[in-house]
């Protein structure tokens, strides 16, 4: 694939120049960045204005599951604006109708209700809404090692460092550990041992708290941006029963992992779960237009029959994002991305992955499934000292950069969080487009060897 002009410089830095004059940057300190210009991306890869092309192994921010600019879903979007823009959300409207009912057709058990939303954060908001108007309990249990969104009920519920400038330490959320065998905090060795000490921590966390207090527990079902860390065989379905024990509501965020990215229409088909409430957004239009939602279960849609709901958005269940939904469900179906997904991560990502670790002093582990995986970078295998420490900025943060720095320079644009590099690539990435990946991998990870002991 080549880009589809010619380098225009001088266009790239006008709109960098516009870019530093005008646009404030999330997560960001704005003096110290510097945004690559991009002119143009298709499928796996995008370029910028110099010319230089990157196979992008972010998906975005782990949305463009069938990459970017799908012709399908492009003329979609263009035959819904030629129809209906835009119309409210108190409506019936063919689009909204027919996602919701798409939807609906994939998630698991009863959770046939779909609310929608404008993305992921507002889709945990209104969870959590529905979970406490539910149950009349104030509280939340969220785990360490996860990230919920940026919105005020979201980043309390995040156990990642983003959360502290945010935390007001009265939003009623609980922290507790979920179950990570690479880093026990329960001492264990064993994925069953995790597995074991983990529920027990919940259920004594719960009973410290009082159980008539907790209204719901929120689990990324594979956590996204905190390490991609999948939970033993038996723990998702260990939450369920202390759920189902104490009336406390379930609420899985398969934001980042749901639409094919595990290798599964939702990633807790791998666990044979079913939440009360799932949360979506990202993969559900490969995040062309602004899309999110939950998924509700039958017995807590009920609650709000006879009792409204008191939550909504303006631009919720946009027709412009519905059709993209549509489409985006459609292209997946037909052309298997959800198969590649899970045949391409079994048979050359994963094996690609545990091949490097030989070969790199760096890689202290590699875990995931699909097309969600996670290389954790060290200093020392046998310490499992972290390459850079937790939540590194500025000389800290150096061998991380360095390392991504050598992956763009092969034409690789990395997914780097704290000490990890994630192999995140659109769901019908090629073999071909994998192998290269791996290929710019591999070379990049000699400069984090660099920094082993």
């Amino acid at each position: 694939m080549t880009p589809h002009f010619s380098p225009d410089p001088a266009k790239g830095a006008a709109v960098k120049a516009a870019d530093r004059a005008h646009v404030f940057h999330s997560w960001s300190a704005q003096g110290l960045i510097d945004p690559l210009a991009v002119a143009g991306a298709e499928g796996s890869y995008f370029w910028d204005y110099e010319g230089n092309r990157y196979l992008d192994f972010t998906s975005g921010l782990v949305f463009t599951n069938i990459g970017y600019q799908h012709p399908q879903v492009v003329r979609a979007i263009q035959e819904q604006a030629a129809t209906m823009t835009t119309f409210a959300p108190a409506f019936a409207v063919e689009a909204r109708s027919e996602a919701a009912r798409l939807i609906a057709s994939r998630t698991p058990g009863d959770l046939d209700k779909i609310f929608f939303t404008n993305g992921g954060a507002e889709a945990i908001e209104n969870a959590v809404r529905m979970a406490r108007l539910h149950t009349g309990r104030p509280k939340v249990l969220a785990a360490y090692r996860s990230y919920h969104g940026a919105t005020n009920t979201a980043i309390n519920l995040t156990g990642d460092p983003r959360r502290w400038a945010s935390d007001n330490g009265s939003s009623g959320t609980v922290h507790f550990w979920a179950p990570f065998l690479y880093r026990s905090a329960f001492y264990a060795s064993t994925e069953e041992e995790e597995c074991a000490r983990a529920l027990q921590h919940l259920k004594d966390t719960i009973a410290f708290e009082g159980p008539t207090s907790v209204a719901a527990i929120v689990l990324e079902t594979v956590p996204g941006t905190a390490g991609i860390m999948t939970p033993p065989p038996g723990y998702l379905q260990g939450v369920r029963e202390i759920c189902d024990r104490h009336g406390i509501v379930f609420v899985l965020d398969e934001v980042m992992a749901g639409f094919g990215r595990t290798g599964k229409w939702f990633a807790a088909e791998h666990y044979d779960v079913v939440p009360d409430l799932m949360t979506f957004a990202k993969g559900v239009n490969s995040g062309y237009v602004p899309l999110g939602g939950v998924a509700i279960s039958a017995e807590i849609a009920e609650t709000f029959d006879k009792r409204a709901f008191p939550g909504g958005l303006t631009y919720s269940g946009h027709p412009l994002a519905c059709a993209a939904a549509v489409a985006t469900l459609t292209v997946m179906e037909e052309e298997k991305v959800v198969e590649n997904a899970a045949h391409i991560g079994a048979t050359v990502i994963e094996p690609g992955l545990r091949n490097l670790a030989e070969r790199h002093p760096s890689i202290g582990d590699v875990r995931g499934t699909g097309m969600f995986w996670a290389l954790e970078l060290v200093k020392n295998r046998e310490t499992r000292e972290p390459l850079v420490p937790y939540n590194a900025t500025g000389a800290a943060a150096a061998p991380m950069a360095a390392f991504g720095a050598a992956c763009k320079k092969n034409g690789l644009w990395p997914f780097i969080n704290m000490n990890r590099t994630h192999v995140v690539p659109p769901c019908n990435v090629t073999e071909a487009e994998a192998k290269e990946g791996l290929a710019a991998l591999d070379e990049a990870l000699t400069v984090a060897d660099e920094h082993t002991a």
